[in-house]
């Protein structure tokens, strides 16, 4: 049941907030600032988000923008902060910032979209530094990450971004459009808003990859195909696509399983876990080179990309292996009522398999991050998270690919939502991908997040010619450059709480 309570003037500061919104919303956009690329979940169009609405309460005007938009974002920074004057920021927040800021409702047509999407999260230090000290009901949030680094598998923080190595980060400014320069000039609006308010301690630029690779992350995958439907949001889930209570993302609302412990405040916030993720693209196709898949008939680059996938668990297009065991599949990739659609069981079980990893190894990423099956159905494991995460850096360079090095960092803005940072991202970080028993013993790690604090990782599965051979991973190709855990409140709470 949602959480109730006498919140009157919530619910006036909401419909006040989106009046305000509705008086900006000039017709200023004929294109989406995010993009469509074949084979990803499209949001819902306004009518249907508003009908989906309607039939839990859920208030769409008054959710922060990205909660709900997903990987499909095409430019976007990230503006770590620091609050230097208490006071002051609440006043500029509220009178130059607060108008700006992008909610759910807006993101589903192309008119209401702003320029730039602008959205902003808070730490547990943020929250401290401005007088609110409600507890949320969340240990990970509350510890922050540089304390659960070891839970997630970090070999220490010495690889960690200096400024994410503290507690001086107080919250993080969300900019996301589809040029740089309007993505550069919001970020000059918003840091002139504020002014000696803040300091700004760190900002990422992170863009869609150009021309074919648009949604593909570093090492060439499409990503976020697996993203869940928000009930509320989203009732026409795609086939296979997971139909979420709004709870399980969105705090305050039916499926919250901590809704009891919930400052009236925070409904409709999310806690957003940001990871600065680098790719050793160069490093990971030298690994596949090297190690092809020895099938009968196969040539060394056909077994070189096998093991890719079934790594991944998908073809660099989209295409699950489940579905596409030996060969990418170009078109079932591109197609979003398709791509998604199987559960690792066969014949219509409810349940896979204990030993059948010929169409994909339980160690595969997408498996160990989603296992269906693997765990029964109906899918009602209490542990999605919505990605909104974007890659950064440049392509890998010729010498870089000739050498086989990376010599500029690269890799991925990695953001989830979730309404519980210790059932959702950090679970699957530390039970799931980094379990070498999850799902059977000896599954091993998962080859491209699990992480073993820098040791090697054993990995099982990989070979379909031999599924009880491991392998040994001796680099990680994912590094984790660290980050930390945030509090996205609504608007309402934005304006009764964070800036009074």
């Amino acid at each position: 049941m949602k959480l109730t309570s006498s919140f009157a003037s919530l619910i006036v500061c909401a419909v006040t907030l989106a009046s305000a919104h509705d008086a900006h919303l000039e017709a200023r956009r004929t294109s989406s600032l995010l993009i469509s690329p074949p084979g990803l979940p499209k949001l819902p169009t306004a009518s249907a988000a508003t009908a989906a609405a309607a039939t839990v309460g859920l208030n769409l005007t008054d959710i922060q923008g990205d909660i709900v938009t997903g990987m499909t974002k095409n430019r976007e920074t990230f503006l770590f902060f620091g609050i230097a004057d208490a006071p002051s920021f609440k006043s500029k927040l509220r009178s130059g910032v607060l108008p700006l800021i992008t909610t759910a409702m807006q993101m589903t047509k192309n008119s209401t979209q702003p320029t730039t999407l602008v959205n902003v999260a808070f730490s547990h230090t943020g929250l401290g530094a401005l007088n609110v000290s409600d507890t949320l009901g969340d240990g990970a949030f509350t510890g922050g990450q540089l304390a659960d680094a070891g839970n997630l598998g970090d070999p220490g923080t010495s690889h960690w971004v200096s400024q994410f190595v503290g507690t001086n980060i107080h919250g993080v400014f969300l900019l996301a459009s589809d040029t740089d320069a309007n993505v550069a000039s919001t970020v000059t609006a918003v840091t002139t808003a504020l002014g000696d308010s803040i300091t700004q301690i760190y900002t990422l630029q992170a863009a869609a990859r150009p021309g074919a690779e648009q949604g593909h992350e570093h090492f060439g995958f499409l990503d976020g195909i697996s993203n869940p439907a928000i009930q509320g949001f989203d009732d026409s889930p795609l086939p296979g696509q997971a139909s979420v209570p709004p709870g399980e993302i969105i705090v305050g609302e039916t499926g919250d399983p901590f809704i009891s412990q919930r400052p009236p405040w925070a409904i409709g916030g999310s806690f957003l876990a940001f990871r600065q993720l680098e790719q050793l693209v160069p490093e990971f196709n030298k690994f596949l080179t090297d190690n092809p898949i020895r099938a009968p008939g196969f040539t060394d680059q056909q077994g070189s990309d096998l093991l890719g996938a079934r790594m991944v668990g998908r073809w660099k297009s989209g295409a699950p292996v489940f579905l596409s065991p030996l060969a990418d599949d170009p078109a079932l990739g591109a197609d979003p009522t398709r791509n998604n659609n199987f559960t690792y069981a066969l014949n219509g079980s409810s349940t896979s398999s204990s030993t059948d990893q010929s169409r994909c190894p339980f160690s595969a990423h997408i498996r160990k991050t989603r296992p269906r099956a693997d765990l029964g159905l109906p899918e009602n494991t209490g542990r999605h998270i919505l990605r909104g995460g974007i890659p950064y850096g440049p392509e890998v360079s010729d010498s870089e690919a000739a050498s086989n090095t990376t010599s500029t960092e690269r890799g991925l803005a990695f953001v989830s939502y979730q309404s519980s940072i210790g059932n959702g991202f950090q679970f699957l970080q530390r039970f799931w991908a980094d379990n070498t028993g999850f799902v059977e013993q000896n599954t091993g790690f998962d080859p491209i997040i699990g992480a073993n604090k820098g040791a090697n990782r054993t990995v099982g599965g990989l070979d379909p010619t031999d599924p009880s051979r491991t392998i040994t991973l001796i680099t990680d190709f994912v590094v984790s450059r660290g980050g930390e855990y945030f509090f996205s409140p609504s608007l309402s709470a934005l304006a009764n709480t964070f800036t009074v």
